[in-house]
């Protein structure tokens, strides 16, 4: 079975899922937005993602400003704190599979994890 971190009102999510389940995929959708989330499990999917906190945030969102996460002082901790409290901060959809992960942009992009 793989997750994926899914926002329903996100066409990309929408559509990654979608192809998912058309490549017979077992698929536990996680509401990213709506569940708790803490420090070690973003830290974890960052691990499978293999990529920096920076690199899993996403820029458009007014929190990005607000917040002044430009700022490339920041420690990976603190994007990942501004994450935790900002959800929307998080790029999506993350489609995880055992000890991988990839980020459904362009949805095509989680075949590579798949079995």
């Amino acid at each position: 079975m793989v997750t994926i971190w899914h926002n329903p009102r996100c066409s990309k999510s929408r559509q990654t899922l979608n192809l998912l389940e058309e490549n017979g995929q077992e698929v536990e959708v996680f509401k990213y937005l709506d569940e708790d989330l803490d420090a070690g499990l973003l830290e974890d999917v960052l691990g499978k993602l293999g990529i920096s906190a920076r690199e899993l945030l996403r820029k458009g969102e007014s929190a990005y400003k607000e917040l002044g996460l430009k700022d490339t002082s920041k420690s990976d901790s603190e994007l990942i704190e501004a994450m935790l409290s900002h959800p929307k901060l998080i790029e999506r959809p993350i489609v995880i599979n055992g000890d991988v992960a990839a980020l459904g942009r362009p949805p095509e992009s989680v075949l590579k994890i798949l079995d």
